[in-house]
């Protein structure tokens, strides 16, 4: 707890009479704090895991407690009065928890299984630019470098498109040529 906290609890027991003196035999606040942390910190302990959420449930529960000390009649131990506040504090806490989206820290560099989009448009433009190419081949020229970029080998090619190895070739060589002209030029 830090010292504006203490200072701001010395004000209201001072404003609201809850010292051992005045107030039924409650003690001080500070030494509620010292008696009963241990118990409201298992308490918390068994509700969070996380250290800093925990801390933050503490220091909502001190608060809880704090605020209800005047309300306290001592029809049960001042440890069961806390205990339950403490229970209910903590039983509250998770609920607004789950309501609450799940957070994470983000690294400052979030790597993605996706390309970069800068790439992917400079990739589907040069698929565009050499589709538009390809349709402005001769259609034998066009054939062969389809089947090409489509992975077949040269056996496959010439048994579909029945031409002799060296036609095949042949035509691949001027379609490739020609290809590298126009995009050349389109750049």
């Amino acid at each position: 707890m830090c010292e504006n906290d203490a200072e701001a609890i010395r004000a209201k027991e001072a404003a609201t009479g809850a010292s051992a003196s005045l107030n039924g035999g409650i003690p001080p606040f500070e030494r509620i704090v010292a008696d009963f942390g241990p118990l409201i910190s298992r308490i918390a302990m068994s509700y969070e895991a996380d250290p800093a959420l925990r801390e933050d449930l503490v220091q909502q529960i001190f608060l809880a407690v704090w605020q209800a000390l005047p309300s306290y009649r001592a029809e049960a131990s001042l440890k069961t009065f806390i205990a339950r506040i403490a229970q209910n504090r903590a039983i509250s806490f998770l609920a607004r928890q789950v309501r609450q989206p799940p957070t994470a820290e983000m690294p400052e560099l979030v790597e993605s299984d996706r390309p970069d989009p800068e790439q992917v448009a400079i990739h589907t433009n040069e698929r565009r630019v050499l589709l538009e190419a390809t349709r402005r081949l001769p259609l034998p020229q066009r054939e062969v470098i389809i089947l090409v970029l489509e992975g077949f080998d040269y056996a496959e090619i010439g048994e579909m498109l029945e031409i002799a190895p060296n036609a095949l070739a042949l035509r691949l060589s001027r379609a490739k040529a020609a290809l590298k002209k126009m995009l050349e030029g389109s750049s």
